[in-house]
Formats: structure tokens, C-alpha cells, sequence
């Protein structure tokens, strides 16, 4: 069976060949919402209606999968979302916010086989094919970060399409998780790195087993 991904995320497709698996990249129209406050079923929402907007071109026998990931920052009583920066200043306070402390990364990913109705225009997340949401969960804690390290991250990788301001990829490597470079703003990783990175690799397989894509 074929699988598709639905994401032109050049850090989704690196991990899926990293993996081994044989994909191809098909696109959704599917605009994600944004949440101030994260909600599992809002994570989910997006994940599973990226796949089915894109499973709706599909006229041939595939799994498509959809996948998206939040930075989470608990304050005070609420978990908030951290959102992709709009701007070089509202990237070097996210930062700030998130030195020193532990925040959370969840990935939803879905999964919808096709062929699959065409005539659903509305609610899309319901009755639309056969489908399987998962999420994931990683806990990262930064070091305490010195201004001058904040802007020099920023000047240098300009981190402004990725939620929370940062790339995983741009501290370490996955063979440094467990003993980070003492120069990275990573102090701990407790989970999955390439959930962090854009899509758990490892929950992937196993959904994609379930769901009788045996990846290549």
C-alpha cells in the first residue's frame, strides 16, 4: 500500500527517510488552526484534517498521514501554546520564556486510508473514512540562556517558521540525547527526539503496522 504524507515539512520528510520508509509527498489545503491554550482534541483536529483534505485526491489504494506539533509551556495554571514567531522579537521572548525551564512538544499524527468519500464538504474530522489519531509527548528542558546566546541563535538559524522558536536539529544530533554538548541550550530530553523535530519515527511505524502499511 502506498504511503503519502501530507506536509512539504523538510524536517518531517528527512526523519520518514531516515526511516526507511518509501513515501510520497501529497499536498492539503487544510489551513491548521492556532490555540492560545492547548486541548488534546484541538492538536488532534489538525493532525487528522490535514490527512483527510489530502486523502480527498487520492483515487487509489494509500495511507496518508498528517501530522502536527505544539511547544507547550506551562504558566502558572494554563498551558500555553508557543506558537511559530511572527517576528525577531517575539522569537527572542519566546526564548527567554523557555530558558531554564521544562516545557512539553506534542505530535499528533493521523493517519486515514483511501479511497474515501468526496461528497463531505464540512467536518471533515467526522465519518470521513477509515482513520487513526495518536499523539506523542516529549519533555525538553533548556539551560538557563544568556541574552547575547539568544540573539546569536537567532541571527545565525533564524528559527521563525518553527513553533517555539527553535529547531531541535540546530543543539544536537539524536546520538546526543543522552549527554548534550555543553554548549547547547538542551540540559535534558526526556522521550522522543524526532518527535521534537516534527514526527515520532518509532509511534509512526507502529501506526503505520496497525494499519497494515508495513513500512519498507
Amino acid at each position: 500500500m502506498k504511503i503519502l504524507l501530507a506536509s512539504n515539512s523538510p524536517r518531517r520528510k528527512e526523519i520518514l527517510t531516515k526511516g526507511n520508509i518509501d513515501f510520497a509527498v501529497v499536498k492539503s489545503n487544510y489551513e491548521e488552526e492556532s490555540f492560545k491554550f492547548y486541548n488534546e482534541s484541538f492538536i488532534k483536529k489538525n493532525s487528522l484534517n490535514k490527512a483527510l483534505d489530502a486523502a480527498r485526491g487520492v483515487d487509489f489504494p494509500a495511507v496518508v498521514i498528517g501530522a502536527d506539533t505544539m511547544v507547550i509551556l506551562r504558566e502558572g495554571n494554563s498551558d500555553v501554546c508557543l506558537l511559530k514567531p511572527q517576528n525577531y522579537d517575539e522569537a527572542f521572548l519566546m526564548l527567554k520564556k523557555l530558558s531554564g525551564k521544562t516545557h512539553k512538544v506534542v505530535t499528533s499524527i493521523s493517519l486515514v486510508k483511501t479511497p474515501v468519500k468526496k461528497d463531505l464538504k464540512e467536518g471533515l474530522e467526522e465519518g470521513f473514512g477509515e482513520n487513526l489519531t495518536e499523539i506523542e509527548e516529549t519533555f525538553v528542558t533548556f539551560r538557563v540562556l544568556k541574552d547575547d546566546e539568544i540573539h546569536k541563535y537567532l541571527e545565525k538559524f533564524k528559527p521563525l517558521d518553527k513553533a517555539g522558536s527553535y529547531g531541535i536539529q540546530d543543539f544536537l544530533a539524536p546520538d546526543e540525547v543522552n549527554n548534550p554538548p555543553e554548549k547547547s541550550f538542551i540540559e535534558k530530553i526526556e522521550g522522543d527526539y524526532f518527535n521534537v523535530m516534527g514526527i515520532s519515527l518509532k509511534k509512526l511505524k507502529k501506526m503505520l503496522e496497525k494499519f497494515g502499511a508495513q513500512p519498507k
